[in-house]
């Protein structure tokens, strides 16, 4: 008589693409993953040449209009002051946020894999979130600048020296520094083990937090923290400081002084509307895992848009600069 002995079934395997096996405890399996898919802007094949084209061009006009601006701000003397030094910054910041994000877009656009390693995906999130982040304190140094020259205008050559000027962009990179290395380690020690499909164009923590397989209440409060003091407590400075600036102008007698100080406000104001209007909507609004085409529009907006206006903004109404410029493309000696 014979018996039978059954074999034990071979685990059928359910990981997803770009994820390997990893061990979580005896008896316990599951996958880890070692890349992500980035669906990007659209999956419609025929919307892809047509978002390539608008898009290489927008990066061009950033990169173009912030070097120019540079260029402008190094060659022309009349230009040497603490609000242009801090406009220079800003400038450098813009080429670097608009680079981390839109040239691998457009590989996307142009390319059927879409995959990106585990750690190139970290690597764009450190630098966007320590661009970003130096970006909203450099708009309060900025702030602050605007408030010493009209509040303070006979303490500032003092109070705005060179020195002041290096420390507080030094400041402003330390704290950045800080802010993004936490939270690019604190999410890659998290659980990703599937699905591996990011519905964005770009690598973010908000989009990161819906492919986790562990807890991420640490890494919300982290986040929300690093919100408010990285986006709500430059606010609530440059919004002080605004309203000191708004009352000494009020107090100007002259309309013609009063329109002068206020224009210098103006373009820096408009900016940080720009900027805090779009960066604070979509960090503060974490109750949805699932990434939406309107939350592209608005990772767009932080990415492409503001630093694509930047340069446009701060040239529109601005005689100097628009002098600058004018000199810098025809090649003509700047004005001692």
């Amino acid at each position: 008589m014979s018996v039978s002995v059954p074999v034990p079934a071979t685990p059928k395997s359910n990981a997803w693409p770009g994820q390997g096996p990893t061990d979580l405890g005896p008896g316990q399996n599951s996958t880890s993953v070692t890349e992500f898919i980035l669906l990007g802007l659209t999956e419609h094949q025929e919307l892809k040449p047509i978002l390539f084209t608008i898009f290489l061009l927008a990066y061009v006009a950033t990169v173009g209009g912030n070097l120019s601006l540079l260029a402008a701000i190094l060659v022309e003397p009349k230009l040497h002051t603490p609000m242009y030094f801090f406009l220079g910054n800003l400038s450098f910041l813009d080429i670097g946020c608009i680079t981390v994000t839109v040239p691998p877009m457009l590989e996307q656009l142009l390319s059927q894999d879409h995959s990106v390693s585990f750690a190139s995906c970290f690597s764009q999130l450190f630098f966007f979130h320590l661009l970003a982040c130096v970006d909203c304190h450099l708009l309060t140094a900025m702030a602050y600048d605007r408030f010493l020259a009209i509040c303070r205008p006979l303490t500032y050559p003092t109070q705005m020296s060179r020195g002041i000027q290096g420390s507080l962009i030094g400041i402003c990179w330390t704290i950045s520094f800080c802010n993004a290395l936490t939270h690019t380690v604190a999410l890659s020690v998290i659980n990703f083990c599937g699905p591996n499909l990011i519905n964005h164009f770009f690598c973010d923590v908000p989009q990161l937090f819906g492919l986790s397989c562990s807890s991420t209440s640490l890494n919300e409060r982290l986040l929300f923290v690093g919100a408010a003091f990285m986006g709500v407590v430059p606010l609530v400075l440059i919004s002080i400081s605004y309203a000191h600036v708004a009352a000494a102008v009020l107090r100007i007698h002259s309309a013609e002084g009063r329109k002068k100080a206020f224009s210098t406000c103006s373009s820096h104001l408009a900016i940080v509307g720009i900027f805090y209007g779009t960066g604070l909507f979509s960090y503060m609004c974490l109750d949805s895992v699932e990434t939406s085409d309107k939350d592209k529009g608005i990772g767009i907006l932080n990415t492409v848009l503001s630093p694509m206006l930047n340069p446009l903004i701060y040239s529109l109404r601005n005689p100097d600069v628009q002098g600058a410029l004018r000199r810098v493309f025809m090649g003509q000696r700047p004005m001692e």
